[in-house]
């Protein structure tokens, strides 16, 4: 477990509680929960033009990443589809994958087919259950999906000023601005409160924010003066106690505690917002696909990593469908912007089409 881990390290319990965001990021864990060490090690084994563990931002947004793979993809003859969803996998006699067929009717025809979709779609929803071994379809309505992120954004007329770092007078962005800000990370005993509340089916009253500023690094995101605040909090439980869904009162609810608590540290902060968008677990599930509103398509636990992600015997990107492959997140090595599930799975494809 990550306390354990940083407490050999680290005797500042600021520094600790911050690098163990990283530990319990997605995951509904707190960092005295066994295997937390793992999810940080997942998050600083990289590197970003050669320094390791660095991260960095896309300029234009995530979107533009999403844009640079299609260009690729697009400059060497693929066509793609977008805003077209797919109902299910096309089958031949063999239970060998032929194509997709989309929900206006269209079918697509081919010999692979590529999902990175979650496993949970992918099987659960796009393959008929008797097309699959019985064991395999248990294991992947077994994954564990729970996440606690609700993702706030946010929309300021002015920089956030804070106590610990005020703004300089031109109101220019700071170096803190252009990092990532930790909040509520005093200590790791407040992330494991925060936990423990949600565990029981209530927001947490003091959540762990992860606060970015990206519009103070690519100013062309908003207006002159004005920025965009992304906020990644947790801990948030799917279902709220008593099985009440999130409405919008909850919702607004759990928000308001988010912003108090940032007006705490940055003064003045509530009243620069001039909008804002919150997506709880089950909107995260509704808009993207996300099983359980899970980024990484199922936790990064140690019984579902590796040789068992996303099922014992198929973590190398095949499935039980001859020509179907798994690529997303929920395949191995797991979550994260890195496409390592993505390149491996086309290594795989590429060498199996040449056999066809």
């Amino acid at each position: 477990l990550v306390g354990q881990i940083l407490d050999h390290w680290f005797e500042s319990e600021p520094l600790k509680a911050t690098l163990a965001t990283d530990a319990v990021i997605g995951a509904m864990a707190s960092p005295h929960t066994p295997g937390s060490g793992y999810v940080l090690l997942h998050h600083v084994m990289g590197e970003l033009e050669g320094r390791r563990g660095a991260w960095g931002y896309v300029a234009g947004g995530m979107g533009a990443l999403s844009q640079a793979i299609a260009q690729a993809a697009t400059a060497w003859g693929a066509h793609i589809f977008a805003e077209k969803a797919v109902c299910h996998v096309l089958l031949g006699r063999d239970g060998e994958a032929q194509g997709v067929a989309l929900q206006d009717g269209t079918e697509v025809r081919s010999k692979l087919v590529l999902s990175n979709a979650s496993p949970q779609i992918t099987f659960l929803e796009l393959i008929p259950q008797e097309q699959l071994p019985t064991d395999f379809v248990q294991r992947i309505q077994q994954v564990d999906t729970r996440s606690p992120v609700t993702k706030i954004n946010v929309a300021v007329d002015r920089l956030p000023s804070f106590l610990a770092a005020p703004n300089a007078r031109d109101g220019q962005p700071l170096p803190h601005h252009q990092c990532s800000i930790h909040l509520n990370c005093e200590g790791t005993q407040l992330l494991h409160q925060a936990f423990t509340e949600a565990a029981r089916g209530h927001p947490s009253s003091r959540p762990m924010i992860e606060l970015c500023i990206p519009s103070a690094l690519d100013p062309g995101l908003a207006p002159p003066g004005c920025h965009v605040v992304s906020l990644f909090t947790q801990y948030t439980p799917s279902v709220l106690a008593g099985g009440r869904s999130w409405d919008e009162q909850a919702r607004n609810a759990y928000a308001d505690t988010v912003f108090d608590c940032i007006e705490d540290y940055a003064p003045g902060f509530k009243a620069s917002v001039i909008g804002r968008d919150i997506l709880t677990p089950p909107d995260l599930e509704r808009i993207f696909g996300l099983p359980g509103g899970n980024i990484f398509h199922g936790g990064m636990s140690l019984d579902q990593l590796y040789f068992a992600r996303p099922a014992p015997s198929y973590s190398g990107y095949r499935s039980p469908i001859p020509g179907l492959y798994l690529c997303g997140s929920g395949a191995h090595p797991g979550g994260g912007v890195m496409g390592a599930a993505g390149r491996n799975a086309a290594q795989v494809a590429i060498n199996d089409f040449r056999h066809l």
